[in-house]
């Protein structure tokens, strides 16, 4: 089986999810951005157990979440800062710092109303 077959399928798949968890970490790195994408939305069920596997990863998650808080998706930015930002080493939120503060100095409207520049202001506080 091809790591690529790991992928969950749906928000249910815990039965991939638990394969994932017995991957060597090497194998998982062709997969981030894909794995990323199941933290959309910090409601569905496989969400958090995704997130732990990959906190692992450290700063190779760095330029995946800067993408994530460059874009669009005020939701993503949301469960990404709340949830798998939270865990980061201090070390590796200090990485982050500028656009933690983009986002407390010039919000976009959706930032604001998501509340996203108030866990951004609760991550700097940790530093």
């Amino acid at each position: 089986m091809g790591i690529r077959e790991l992928i969950p399928r749906d928000k249910h798949d815990f039965e991939r999810v638990e394969q994932l968890k017995n991957q060597p970490l090497e194998n998982l790195r062709l997969i981030l951005p894909e794995l990323l994408k199941w933290l959309q939305d910090g409601n569905w069920p496989i969400s958090k157990p995704i997130e732990d596997i990959l906190i692992d990863f450290k700063h190779e998650l760095l330029p995946y979440i800067i993408e994530i808080l460059e874009s669009e998706d005020v939701g993503w930015k949301y469960f990404v800062l709340n949830g798998l930002a939270r865990k980061l080493s201090n070390d590796l939120l200090k990485e982050l710092e500028p656009h933690l503060r983009r986002i407390i100095t010039t919000p976009t409207n959706d930032e604001e109303t998501e509340e996203i520049d108030e866990i951004a202001i609760e991550l700097l506080e940790r530093l």
